[in-house]
């Protein structure tokens, strides 16, 4: 085998690693971009189980939460409530300690 075979086999490998690198860097430089920011603000604020493998949480995304139930196979959203509503649900839970099947309940019914 000569310098020149050898050369034929590295080239290929080597463009074809470059356009690889390339493609990686344009996808991560200019995908999930919204407004400008690459960052989605994903914070999981509270989950409790219902059963082996299903549960129920409290996730903030940007200026939204979200309920959701999760399961082995999916994901449901259960109920979106905005940052002010947020603000409201903590100004009426006096008792800091109550759990979340009565925070749930209660803000499921409005009450």
């Amino acid at each position: 085998m000569s310098f020149l075979d050898f050369l034929k086999l590295l080239l290929p490998l080597f463009i074809i690693c470059g356009l690889l690198f390339g493609v990686l860097y344009f996808v991560k430089k200019y995908s999930f971009k919204k407004n400008g920011s690459s960052q989605l603000n994903i914070k999981v604020i509270s989950s409790q189980i219902l059963m082996p493998k299903k549960f129920i949480s409290v996730v903030r995304i940007n200026d939204k939460l979200l309920v959701l139930g999760v399961s082995e196979n999916n994901i449901t959203l259960l109920k979106e409530f905005q940052a002010e509503e947020e603000m409201k649900m903590e100004e009426t839970n006096t008792n800091p300690l109550s759990s979340f099947a009565e925070l749930f309940k209660k803000n499921l019914t409005g009450k």
